[in-house]
C-alpha cells in the first residue's frame, strides 16, 4: 500500500494534466473534423469519434498497466523490446496491408496496427540504455556505430515499407546525442546538408558545387590561409576543370560540369594535401574532407531524389519549394489546408461551423490535417492554444529530463521531447505549407489508435521512471 501511495505522490501529475488536456481536445476536434447530424452522439462507436474514444479508454488502460511495472523493467527489457519490433518491422513488410501506399500494417478484422508507431518507443529504450553504459564515449568510433546501427535498422525497414514520415522521426536523436556531448560541429554538418539538400533540388548540381567551392575559399581565408594561395589554388583548380571541359567536347564522353568539377578536384586532391603537410595546416585538409564529401552529398540527394523517392513524394517536394505549382493536384491537400486555417480568422467560425471541413474540402482532415479544423473553428486563438500546450508539455519533459539522477532516465526523456517536438512541428509546417507533406500524425490530436498508443506508452514510460528518480543511480 505504501508503494502504491508513494507512487501515485511522486508521479508529475502536471505532465499528466497537459496529456489530458491534449487527448481531450483531440477527441473534441475528431468530432468537430467528421460531424455527421446522422449520428450527432460523441459516443457513437459507427464513427471515427466514437472509435477515438475506445482508443483512449484503451490508452488510459495502458498508462496504467505501464505505471504499475517496476521501473527497473524498462532499462533491463530495452535490447529485446527493439529485437521485437524489429521483427514486427520485417512481417508487416511481407504480411503487411497496403494504406495510402505504404505497406505498414497489421489488420486484424475491423483493427489496424501500425509497428512503425510502437518501434520509436522502443528505439528511445535502446538508446538510452546504450548511451547510459558506464564506459560509452560519443566520440569513439564504436559507440557512433553501434548508435548509428540502432537507429538506422528501424528507419531503414520503415523505409522499405514506403513510409518515409516515421522513418524521418529517427533523424531527431541527433539533439539527444547532442545533449549527451556530441559535438556542436556535428550539428552544423546536418544543417548544412539540410542547405545542400535544397539547393541541390532547386539548382543544378553544377551551380551547388561552385557555391561550395566559394564557401570554401571563405573557410581556408578564416583558418589563415592567405588571399594570394587561395588565388593559386583557385587557378589550379579552374585550369584542369578547363582542360577537362576542352577534352570532353572533343571525346564521345560527354560528361556534365558536375562531373568535371569533381575530377579536377580530385586531381588537385594530392598537391593540395602535399602543400597542408608541409605547412602543418591540419584545418586547411579537413576543408578539402568537407569538399569532397559535399560533393558526393549532392550527387547522392540527385540520385536519391530521382530513384529512390515515389514520384508524389516528389511532387510534393517540388510544390513545397516552389520548383512547380500544381493547386489542383499534388498541391491540393496543402492549397485547401491553408484557406481551412487562412478562414479561421482569429476568433475562428465556432465549434461545428467549420465549412472546408464540414464540406471535405480538407483530405485525411481527422488525422495528418487536424490542425485545419483547430485553425477554422479556433481561428488564431485556438491554434495558439494548441501548440503552447503542446510546447508546455515539451519544455516540462526536458525539464524533468534535466532532474533525472539516471542517465538512462535522462536520456530516454530526452527521446521523448525530441520525438513530440519532430512531430509536433513537421505536421503543422505541412499544413501551413512550410514542410512536405510526409503523413505523421499530431501527438495526442490526430486519429488513430496506434498513434495515440505510441505517445502515451512513450510518455508515460518516462513518467514511471520519473516517478522512481531518487531510486535509480547510475
Amino acid at each position: 500500500m505504501n508503494r502504491k501511495v508513494s507512487l501515485i505522490k511522486n508521479l508529475d501529475w502536471m505532465t499528466i494534466m497537459l496529456y489530458a488536456i491534449l487527448v481531450f481536445l483531440g477527441w473534441i476536434n475528431i468530432y468537430a473534423a467528421v460531424y455527421n447530424e446522422d449520428h450527432q452522439s460523441i459516443f457513437d462507436a459507427t464513427q471515427r469519434y466514437g472509435k477515438q474514444l475506445m482508443w483512449i479508454g484503451a490508452a488510459i488502460f495502458i498508462a496504467i498497466i505501464i505505471l504499475t511495472i517496476e521501473s527497473k523493467f524498462y532499462s533491463a527489457f530495452a535490447y529485446p523490446t527493439l529485437i521485437l519490433m524489429i521483427l514486427l518491422l520485417l512481417a508487416v513488410l511481407t504480411f503487411g496491408v497496403k494504406v495510402n501506399g505504404a505497406r505498414s500494417w497489421f489488420e486484424l478484422g475491423a483493427i489496424r496496427f501500425q509497428p512503425a508507431e510502437f518501434a520509436k518507443f522502443a528505439t528511445n529504450l535502446a538508446i538510452a540504455r546504450y548511451l547510459s553504459q558506464h564506459n560509452f564515449k560519443i566520440h569513439r568510433l564504436k559507440s557512433l556505430a553501434v548508435t548509428g546501427l540502432i537507429l538506422f535498422t528501424p528507419a531503414v525497414l520503415i523505409l522499405m515499407q514506403n513510409d518515409t514520415g516515421s522513418a524521418l522521426v529517427y533523424s531527431v536523436f541527433i539533439l539527444v546525442l547532442y545533449r549527451e556531448g556530441l559535438s556542436g560541429f556535428v550539428l552544423f554538418l546536418a544543417l548544412l546538408a539540410a542547405i545542400f539538400f535544397v539547393f541541390t533540388l532547386i539548382y543544378s548540381s553544377f551551380t551547388v558545387s561552385i557555391l561550395i567551392l566559394i564557401i570554401a575559399a571563405i573557410s581556408l581565408k578564416t583558418i589563415g590561409i592567405q588571399t594570394k594561395q587561395i588565388a593559386i589554388a583557385t587557378a589550379m583548380l579552374a585550369g584542369s576543370f578547363g582542360t577537362l571541359w576542352l577534352i570532353n567536347k572533343g571525346t564521345n564522353f560527354q560528361l556534365g560540369n558536375f562531373s568535371l568539377v569533381v575530377i579536377s578536384i580530385l586531381l588537385n586532391t594530392i598537391p593540395f594535401l602535399i602543400y597542408t603537410y608541409r605547412q602543418k595546416i591540419k584545418k586547411a585538409a579537413l576543408v578539402l574532407l568537407l569538399v569532397i564529401g559535399s560533393l558526393f552529398y549532392t550527387f547522392s540527394v540527385s540520385y536519391i531524389f530521382d530513384t529512390v523517392l515515389e514520384s508524389h513524394q516528389q511532387q510534393r517536394i517540388n510544390e513545397l519549394l516552389g520548383i512547380k505549382s500544381d493547386p489542383y493536384g499534388t498541391g491540393y491537400n496543402v492549397n485547401q489546408s491553408k484557406i481551412a486555417i487562412g478562414s479561421g480568422g482569429f476568433n475562428g467560425k465556432g465549434f461545428l461551423n467549420g465549412t472546408q471541413t464540414k464540406f471535405n474540402f480538407v483530405p485525411e482532415q481527422s488525422t495528418d490535417f487536424i490542425f485545419c479544423t483547430v485553425g477554422e473553428e479556433w481561428g488564431f486563438l485556438g491554434s495558439a492554444l494548441v501548440l503552447l500546450l503542446h510546447l508546455s508539455l515539451i519544455l516540462r519533459l526536458i525539464y524533468l529530463s534535466e532532474r533525472q539522477r539516471s542517465s538512462f532516465s535522462r536520456i530516454y526523456g530526452y527521446g521523448v521531447a525530441a520525438i513530440l517536438f519532430f512531430h509536433v512541428a513537421v505536421n503543422v509546417g505541412m499544413t501551413i505549407g512550410l514542410a512536405p507533406v510526409i503523413g505523421i500524425p499530431l501527438p495526442f490530436f490526430s486519429y488513430g489508435g496506434s498513434s495515440l498508443w505510441s505517445f502515451t506508452i512513450l510518455l508515460f514510460i518516462f513518467l514511471r521512471l520519473d516517478a522512481n528518480r531518487l531510486e535509480l543511480l547510475r
